[in-house]
């Protein structure tokens, strides 16, 4: 079989590259002689193990008070804009 088999440290290092030092999938890919697709495809799983790893931490407090204050925030937003709404109908009805 002519197919390469690459170890988990040489894939690491090689995604490394890209996500720790932000070059570019192709440049790094050319370096190391290994094909854009085969690089891109390791970056991206990795980057979904790294972003998978952050949604699962548990919020702390500071974190879900923030939350917390922010969903205030958008439930009051959004009565604001559907007040809006309705006071423009309202006003486009009285328009008429």
């Amino acid at each position: 079989s002519t197919r390469r088999h690459f170890t988990p440290e040489y894939k690491a290092q090689a995604v490394a590259c890209v996500l720790d030092d932000h070059r570019a999938i192709g440049e790094v890919a050319r370096n190391i002689g290994v094909h854009e697709m085969t690089l891109g495809k390791w970056v991206k799983k990795e980057r979904g193990s790294r972003n998978g790893a952050q949604q699962s931490a548990p919020l702390d407090e500071s974190e879900r008070a923030e939350l917390e204050r922010l969903r205030v925030e958008v439930r009051q937003a959004r009565m604001e804009a559907e007040l809006a709404k309705k006071e423009a109908s309202w006003f486009a009805e009285d328009q008429k």
